[in-house]
This record gives C-alpha cells, structure tokens and sequence, in this order.
C-alpha cells in the first residue's frame, strides 16, 4: 500500500518528527544500557497526523547513535533511547495501517567516534584494518580531540568522522544496513543527511540498490545550496530540501515586499523555471533552523505563510509543534530549543497560535482534494508589496492563489484572460463566489489571510 503510494510523492503531504527530542531522550547514551521503549508513545502522534491529512512521515535519526543521532555508532541497531528492532517495526507497521508511509533519516556522510570501525583505527593505529574507511587518515598530525592522527570531518567537527564512500567494504556495509531497513522494518524512503557533500557516484548505487529492494522506494537529498538538477534525476535522487523558498518566502514577509518569493517562484516554477518538472521537498522550519513563529515578526503572517506553503509548487512539509506556532531558535552551541520534548495532551499549555492548527488542517484538506495544486503549472499574475496572486493550471482547471499579510482587508483587481463572465468560488470559503469580467477579477480579501479560488 505505502510503496504504491510513493509512486506518486507530489501527493505527498509530510510531518516531520526529530524523536529524540520529541521523547526527550537523555542527551547522551551510554551504549551498554537496556532499551528503553518510547516509540509507543509515539502512535497518539501518529493519530495526530492522520486526523490533520498528512500522509507521509520523515522521522529521524532513529539508529544507535552517541548523542543527537547524528554521530552513528550502529547503522544495525535502533538507537536504545528509543527502543529495540520489533518497537521500529510496529511503529512502522502502525504508520502503515494510518495510511502513512515513512521516510527515515540515512546519515552516510559521517559517523560518530563510537563506530566500531573508528574505535579500532583508534586502538590499533596504523595496524588497524580500517583506516581506508575513512578520508585522508594522516599519522603525521595529531586531531584536536588528542588522536595521534588527523581525518576529514563534517564542517570541522571531529565528533563526525567523514567516511570514504568509494571504499567498497564501506558500500557493502552500508547497503547491508539500508537492506534490513527496507525488508525488515519495511520503511518507504530515505531522507539523505548532508547529501550536498555525498559522493555521487555513492548515490547513484544506492539509489539502484534501494530501487531494486523495492520499486515505490523515495530517496530526497538534504542539499542547501546548489543547481538541485544536479541531484534530482532519473538515476539519482527523486528530490532534495528546496532550500530555495526559506529566506525570500521570510524576507517577503518581515520586509513586505512580496517581490523576493515571486522572483524565486518564477526562476524555480514558473513557464522556464529550473525545476519546474522537479518535486521539491518545501518546508518553513525543521530540525536545523529557527522555528517559523521565531522567524517572523509578525505572528499572525503565520497564516498566509502556511497557506504559500501548501499552495506553491512542492511537496510540503510541517515540523511537529509548528502546528501549534511553537517557538524556538538555534543558539551558538545548541539546536535544544528547536527540538523540544512534548506531551502531546499538554499542548494546550504550549499552543500560543491555537487557530493555526485548524487553518492547516484545512489547507492540507483543500491540497488533498485540488489535483490542480499538486500537478499545475505555475505562474505569477500580481505581486504588490502586501499581496501576492499567482496561478496553478492543469489541463481543465485553473486554480487562482491570492494572499495578503496586510493587517488590513485587501481589495486586488487580477487581469485575466480567457475567464470573461467566469465565476470564481473560494475553496477556503465555499459560500464566497465572484463574477469575472471584462476588466478581471475584483476580489477582496480578509487581513493576513487568502483566497484558493476556482472557476
């Protein structure tokens, strides 16, 4: 059910859960005690989700790890703070029978000083077996954690070991690990951690691999910066992070100047836009950047912000709490506030923004059943300051997405061609229904809100 689902990921809509946060989990682990099972107090999560319309999960890091999940010590294991093989397989299982289909994190870039295969370059030195498993090992040199050698980081951290993923025992390793994944807890997809420095050629194998052990399998790159035609292709990857969208979509707000994420639309979606046939993973926050309603100066462009994200070409993407307008920023030493531990049936003490979860539940709703929203064309028709109009056109349908983060009710004139005498109704507000004429269309609407309208 799930992989055939995948077979088409412009219909999916996803929530996006960092567990060990979520759970709360001891920020260190100490890799000798029992598991603790928490993933089923994840299931009331699950229903959560589906009662909103998601129906896609990226969840993760999930694997044995030294402290944030990231640091891997154990591609074969379910991180002990979490649980055990058959909780990872139940959680997936229950997913599945919510009509959810679950994507993990893959973190193949680097590992954690508590990998096997580093504790043994650390014991045996130049003896040991595995020094070409990892990058640019130098004995000349000693690291700043007062190793008697030197090796590739990730970004300077010398917590994460860069592994060489041209090395074939790494590879076979590796997919080894992806292997039990796919067979045994039975995931739908990968999300690829730091995929803007993989190895390629490491990606296109994994890629045919991951294909092989199951056809419907999705595999999106984290990339930040970079032509994203370079990773989304036929042999590659089906989709990375749309980075794209995160700072003009918030310039447009906290400047109210609309111009920025127009221009950006226009270049990626519009009529000779870059990646105009590409499915983008788009998100306002998540687990590395500051939470939306930190973000923007004003809390109620929440609403409109949203309504773009469900709106504009992608695949979107909500991180848990920002539902409710969680707030949360990165500190210099520290992601903590962006990963809180919740309870879910406490949250009417967390929920500053309590309509905001009402608002995205209907624009998910009218997402689900607006086919023209997951496969039309875009195009830009207006961009002032506080409004910004574009469309989504499929073969029968036109759909017309108008937004305003003014305080104040907005009255916009759209020119249109081709729609003379049409009548447009608001899937937001179904009783709402305007006549074009031979001028356009004359539509007022409501402060930091929008109009979904169709003819």
């Amino acid at each position: 059910m799930a992989s055939e689902q995948l077979l088409s990921m412009e219909k999916a809509i996803f929530y996006h859960i960092y567990p060990l946060g979520l759970l709360g989990v001891d920020k260190t682990n100490d890799l000798v005690s029992a598991p603790v099972h928490r993933f089923p107090e994840l299931y009331e999560w699950l229903k959560h989700i589906q009662e909103l319309g998601f129906n896609a999960l990226y969840i993760g890091p999930v694997f044995e790890s030294s402290t944030h999940g990231y640091d891997t010590a154990d591609y074969y294991l379910v991180d002990r703070r979490l649980g055990d093989d058959a909780d990872l397989i139940a959680f997936v299982g229950q997913a599945h029978e919510l009509g959810i289909s679950v994507v993990l994190d893959g973190v193949f870039n680097h590992v954690g000083r508590d990998f096997f295969a580093f504790i043994d370059l650390r014991r045996f030195g130049k003896k040991s077996k595995y020094i070409d498993w990892f990058c640019n090992v130098d004995f000349s040199k000693k690291s700043p954690l007062k190793d008697p050698f030197i090796y590739d980081t990730w970004s300077g951290h010398y917590q994460l070991v860069k592994l060489n993923l041209k090395n074939k025992e790494v590879r076979a390793y590796l997919f080894g690990a992806v292997k039990k994944w796919i067979n045994t807890y039975k995931i739908d997809g990968l999300r690829l951690d730091t995929a803007d420095v993989l190895d390629f050629d490491f990606m296109r194998e994994l890629s045919l691999f991951c294909k092989k052990e199951n056809p419907g399998f999705w595999i999106m790159g984290e990339v930040v910066h970079g032509n994203y035609n370079k990773w989304v292709n036929a042999t590659m990857l089906d989709s990375v992070t749309n980075y794209d969208y995160h700072t003009p979509i918030y310039e447009s707000f906290n400047s109210g100047n609309f111009s920025k994420i127009a221009k950006t639309a226009t270049q990626n979606f519009g009529p000779k836009g870059r990646y105009k046939n590409l499915e983008l993973y788009s998100f306002v926050d998540n687990h590395d950047v500051n939470r939306a309603a930190s973000t923007l100066k004003k809390p109620e462009h929440l609403f409109p912000l949203y309504l773009l994200l469900f709106t504009l070409p992608g695949i979107p993407a909500i991180y848990y709490g920002s539902e409710w307008g969680f707030e949360g920023k990165k500190t210099a030493h520290s992601d903590d506030l962006l990963r809180p531990k919740v309870n879910l049936k406490n949250l009417g003490k967390l929920a500053k923004h309590p309509k905001l979860l009402d608002a995205i539940k209907q624009f998910i709703c009218v997402r689900d059943n607006c086919k023209t929203l997951l496969y039309g064309a875009y195009d830009t028709l207006v961009v002032n300051k506080e409004q910004y109009v574009f469309t989504r056109k499929s073969t029968y349908k036109t759909v017309i997405v108008i937004v305003n983060s003014s305080s104040k009710v907005a009255v916009i004139n759209i020119p249109l061609k081709g729609f003379l005498l049409q009548n447009f109704s608001d899937l937001l507000n179904t009783e709402y229904c305007q006549k074009a004429n031979e001028n356009g269309l004359l539509v007022e609407v409501s402060p930091c809100w929008g109009r979904i309208l169709v003819h």
